[in-house]
């Protein structure tokens, strides 16, 4: 009580002071034989003295990469500064961004006609550089396909900036990803056709590639499920991500951008959102989020050695069979506002229902408080539309899931006949 709050200090020593202090504790439990030397979870026998995070984003990292992000925050490669402390412009850090991109056009297999760029701003801040680069001269129209509350958001940016047709009709909730069979109307002649793969609030995903006028150019805002299956990158005219969920920490975001989109931005566009100028700079016109770009960077290496998207992606359908099997098996006591044909593969919002077939806030706030007793964290659902939600992001292992399921189980059965 006698140390001064948090706010007190800078963001980095914050940041600093945080990741040290879970990866220590963390570590002072490790015993001789390399377990970790807390009791097994009661759910699925799982150590470990990490809380388990099922957070919507920043999503949970892989121990492995906070370990070795740890010793880089301190004397990154022996060199005897902080990764932080690198010049952006030396070859230390030169080198790690190049290896980052190799090791992305590895896992995704990036055709040699796209560029990688490593940009500020977040998705959001994607949602003006698009039609920004994308969109310019007079009387262009895009064209969104709208399936929950990112790509809503996304197209309202865009209005501030060029004429935009929403594609499909769009009702008062997010239940079912919106298909050709409901009705597309597309515009003759859009600069672009722009979607998102998953919602990450709604928690509704494209099982397949939407269709499209053919020869349209498709923009796809992959941020919460991105590395979790494999893609083919060809379909697309720019695919971009927040790192947050699947890559790394909050900090930047990856755009895939084909060759020929780039070189026609609106003279407005600010340069850090300029596709080509960036390009030119390496993604280093001005100082770039370095340590977010380190931590990808130890993220892609990890999930190539893990063994690349083919062990994810049949991870992440693992992962989520076993949350929604619950679901589906508790006779309403669980519920899922997605229609099955839609449901997120990451993404899972759910709710608990009274006997009356309500949702139950008293049951579902019961519920988090357990969680939280039994070490699971972040399971509270977007608050615009309340309930609960688990993210299974690459992180998130298939025995943690397990837990979580087991603990679904369990609390169901405390609180019906069941």
């Amino acid at each position: 009580k006698d140390i001064l709050p948090l706010r007190h200090f800078s963001s980095t020593l914050t940041f600093t002071f945080t990741l040290n202090i879970h990866i220590i504790m963390e570590s002072a439990c490790v015993e001789g034989d390399g377990r970790l030397g807390e009791d097994a979870c009661e759910h699925c026998g799982h150590h470990s003295k990490r809380v388990l995070n099922f957070s919507a984003g920043p999503g949970r990292l892989p121990e492995q990469v906070l370990r070795q992000a740890q010793e880089g925050m301190l004397n990154w490669n022996d060199t005897g500064i902080s990764l932080m402390e690198h010049s952006h412009r030396s070859a230390h850090f030169q080198g790690i961004v190049s290896t980052a991109e190799e090791n992305l056009r590895k896992i995704l297999d990036i055709p040699p006609n796209y560029k990688v760029l490593f940009l500020q701003g977040g998705a959001t801040g994607q949602f003006a550089a698009i039609p920004m680069n994308l969109a310019s001269g007079e009387g262009v129209v895009v064209d969104y396909i709208v399936s929950g509350q990112w790509s809503a958001k996304a197209a309202k940016e865009a209005e501030k900036y060029v004429k935009v047709n929403i594609v499909n009709k769009v009702g008062d909730s997010y239940s079912s990803v919106p298909t050709e069979a409901d009705g597309f109307n597309f515009s003759p002649n859009a600069s672009y056709v722009y979607y998102c793969d998953n919602e990450t609030v709604n928690g509704l995903e494209f099982n397949e590639f939407p269709t499209v006028p053919e020869g349209s150019v498709v923009v796809c805002d992959m941020s919460s499920n991105f590395l979790t299956r494999k893609v083919d990158i060809s379909k697309f005219g720019l695919v971009y991500a927040g790192a947050q969920k699947n890559a790394g920490p909050a900090g930047v975001t990856i755009v895939i951008v084909r060759d020929d989109l780039i070189g026609n931005a609106h003279k407005f566009c600010p340069s850090i959102f300029d596709y080509q100028i960036m390009t030119k700079a390496g993604s280093m016109l001005n100082t770039p989020p370095c340590w977010s770009i380190y931590v990808v960077g130890l993220v892609l290496e990890w999930i190539v050695a893990e063994g690349g998207l083919d062990v994810f992606e049949e991870r992440t359908q693992s992962k989520c069979r076993l949350i929604y099997d619950v679901i589906d098996s508790s006779r309403g006591f669980f519920t899922s506002p997605v229609e099955v044909h839609s449901r997120s593969r990451v993404n899972i919002p759910f709710r608990i229902c009274s006997a009356d077939g309500t949702p139950s806030a008293q049951l579902e706030s019961e519920f988090m408080r357990a969680a939280e007793d039994n070490n699971m964290m972040y399971l509270k659902g977007h608050r615009s539309v309340g309930g609960l939600r688990a993210s299974l992001y690459n992180a998130t292992t298939i025995e943690h899931t397990k837990c979580l399921a087991n603990f679904m189980q369990e609390f169901m059965s405390k609180n019906t006949d069941q």
